[in-house]
C-alpha cells in the first residue's frame, strides 16, 4: 500500500515522499524486511529509535516515530513520519493494510483475571460442535476447530496487531467465521484490540494481578474497562462488582451471567460429585437441569459465560444446553493424573491468589486426605501477590514445596521468602529450587487418596530463569516421574 493511503485518515508529519509502498508493519529489527514500515516504538527494555540506521539497511522503506523533538532533528534517506500515538497508529496500519479483516468475522473477545482461556476453549469447543470454523487465539496457542494452528508469530496473550489481522486474514482464507480471543489488561492498554471490529466482548471478574505493569489497581482496571467501549454488545459476570459498575455505565446490548441471581443467565449447583455437577440453567424463557463435566463454582462461573456468548450469538437455549456435557478444559487448567498407588495429581496455570484460591478450594471440597502444593511466582511481576498466595496455599495445604517458576532476574530465594510472609505459623513447607526435584518429591511424599496441586505454569513448555529460557513442561514432568515412580514401586512389590 502507498504510503499516502497508509496515512490519509491518521494524523501525522511527513518528511520525504509519500508515494512509497510498505508491504508489512514492523516494530523488531530482527524481523524487518524488505518493502516493510518500521514502526519505532520504546519497548520495556529497548528503544526503536536506536535500530533505525539498521532498519533501513535490513530494507525498511520507511519510519514511524511519536517523538516530535527526534523527528524535527533526525534525518534518515526514507520517508520519516510523525505520529502522536505510535501504539495507536500500529494497530490502525495494520488494520488497514491488510484490508480491515475483522470486519468480515465475528469475534469475541474475552477479558478478566481469571478464566479468559477456559472461556474461551469452551466456546471454540461450542461452536465446532455447532458446525462452525472457529478459530481460538490466547495464552494456550492458536487453534483452529481445536487442532493447534501452527505459526511463527510471538506468542502473546492478546497477539500484537501487525500479527493479530494477518491472522484474521488467515482466518478469512480457512473459510473460519468465529475467532474467539483473549483481551489480556495489556494488549488492551497498548492498543493491540484498537480497530478490532469486536461483536461481543466478555468480562469475568477482576483481581489484583499485573499493577506493576499497570501502575495502580485503578489503571488495571481502566485498562480492563476499554474493552467495553470497542466492542458491540457485551457479557459480565453479574456476580462481579467491577463487571457490573462497567455494565452501568455503557448503553450498549448486555447480558449478564452468574451463580446468585439477578441476572440472564442463571446456574447454579443443585449436587457435586468428584469430576461433575448437576446444576440447574435458566435464562428468561427456559430453564433446564444438566450436567457440567466440572467441579468448582469458578468452573461453573465460566460455563455460565459460555452460555451467556452462544445465547449472545443467537444459537439455540436446547442447542447449547445439550453440548455442556461435552466441554472438556483446555491444557493445564485442573488436568488431572492419577498415579497407580492411589494419589492424584493436577496441574494448573493458577498464578494469582484468586486463581489459587478457586483450584485448593474446589480440591479441599473433594479430598478429604493431605494436599500437597507445588508453586513459586514469576519474576519481575507483581511483588504484592506473592504473600498473598502464600496465605491462599497455607490455608489448604498440608504441606507446601516452595520452587521456582519464570523467576527471571530475580532471585528465586527471595521471591519463595516473600511468598512464605504469607504462611500460617504452623505451615508445614520446605524450598527445593530445582522444580522437578520439587515435584517429584512431592509425589514420594504422597499416600493413597492425597492430592497434589502444581500451580503456576500450566500448559507453558519452557522455564526463564536469569536470561535463559529451556524446555520445561509440568505436564510433561508429571507424566515421566508418575511413570517412573509408578514401575518403582511395582518392582519394589514383586520383588
Amino acid at each position: 500500500m502507498q504510503l499516502a493511503e497508509l496515512l490519509k485518515d491518521w494524523p501525522c508529519t511527513v518528511k520525504g515522499s509519500i508515494r512509497e509502498e510498505v508491504v508489512r508493519i514492523e516494530d523488531s529489527l530482527e524481523a524487518v524486511r524488505p518493502g516493510d514500515l518500521f514502526i519505532a516504538r520504546k519497548g520495556r527494555k529497548h528503544d526503536g529509535k536506536k535500530w533505525i540506521d539498521q532498519a533501513i539497511e535490513r530494507g525498511a522503506k520507511a519510519i514511524v516515530v511519536d517523538e516530535e523533538v527526534f523527528f524535527d532533528d533526525f534525518i534518515c534517506g526514507v520517508p520519516l513520519i510523525w505520529v502522536p500515538n505510535i501504539l495507536q497508529f500500529s494497530a490502525y496500519a495494520s488494520a488497514k493494510l491488510y484490508g480491515f479483516p475483522s470486519e468480515v468475522l465475528k469475534i469475541v473477545a474475552i477479558t478478566g483475571t481469571n478464566g479468559k482461556t477456559t472461556v474461551s476453549h469452551f466456546i471454540g469447543q461450542m461452536l465446532q460442535k455447532l458446525n462452525k470454523r472457529v478459530l481460538v487465539i490466547g495464552t494456550n496457542g492458536v487453534y483452529l476447530n481445536g487442532t493447534p494452528f501452527e505459526t511463527d508469530i510471538e506468542q502473546l496473550t492478546t497477539l500484537q496487531p501487525k500479527h493479530l489481522h494477518l491472522l484474521f486474514l488467515e482466518a478469512i482464507k480457512q473459510n473460519v467465521e468465529y475467532v474467539i480471543m483473549e483481551a489480556s489488561s495489556m494488549g488492551l492498554a497498548t492498543y493491540r484490540l484498537d480497530h478490532c471490529d469486536i461483536d461481543i466482548g466478555v468480562f469475568l471478574n477482576l483481581a489484583e494481578d499485573h499493577i506493576e505493569d499497570h501502575g495502580s489497581f485503578e489503571q488495571y482496571k481502566l485498562a480492563k474497562q476499554r474493552l467495553a467501549g470497542l466492542s458491540q454488545k457485551l457479557v459480565l459476570n453479574g456476580d462481579d462488582s467491577f463487571c457490573r459498575s462497567v455494565g452501568v455505565l455503557t448503553k450498549r446490548e448486555k447480558c449478564y451471567f452468574g451463580l446468585k441471581g439477578r441476572v440472564d443467565v442463571l446456574l447454579q449447583a443443585l449436587a457435586e460429585g468428584k469430576t461433575e455437577s448437576t446444576c440447574w440453567v435458566q435464562t428468561a424463557q427456559k430453564e433446564r437441569v444438566i450436567t457440567v463435566p466440572f467441579i468448582g463454582d469458578h468452573q461453573r462461573a465460566n460455563v455460565a459465560a459460555t452460555i451467556a456468548v452462544l445465547k449472545m450469538l443467537g444459537f439455540s437455549f436446547d442447542d447449547v444446553i445439550e453440548l455442556i456435557p461435552e466441554l472438556t478444559l483446555p491444557e493445564g487448567r485442573m488436568q488431572t493424573f492419577h498415579s497407580k498407588q492411589g494419589y492424584h495429581v493436577i496441574v494448573d496455570y493458577a498464578h494469582t491468589a484468586d486463581a489459587l484460591k478457586a483450584v485448593l478450594q474446589t480440591v479441599k471440597n473433594t479430598y478429604t486426605r493431605n494436599i500437597y502444593v507445588v508453586f513459586s511466582c514469576g519474576g519481575e511481576r507483581d511483588v504484592a501477590k506473592r504473600r498473598e498466595m502464600g496465605t491462599v496455599a497455607s490455608k489448604y495445604a498440608n504441606h507446601i514445596i516452595l520452587t521456582t517458576d519464570n523467576c527471571r532476574s530475580e532471585n528465586p530465594e527471595v521471591i519463595n521468602r516473600q511468598i512464605a510472609e504469607g504462611f500460617f505459623a504452623t505451615q508445614s513447607y520446605e524450598m527445593i529450587l530445582a522444580r522437578e526435584e520439587a515435584i517429584e518429591k512431592a509425589l514420594r511424599l504422597a499416600k493413597e487418596g492425597d492430592i497434589i496441586v502444581i500451580a503456576g505454569k500450566g500448559h507453558e513448555r519452557t522455564q526463564t530463569i536469569g536470561n535463559i529460557t529451556t524446555p520445561f513442561s509440568d505436564i510433561e514432568c508429571v507424566t515421566s516421574l508418575l511413570a517412573r515412580l509408578d514401575d518403582e514401586k511395582s518392582c519394589g512389590s514383586r520383588s
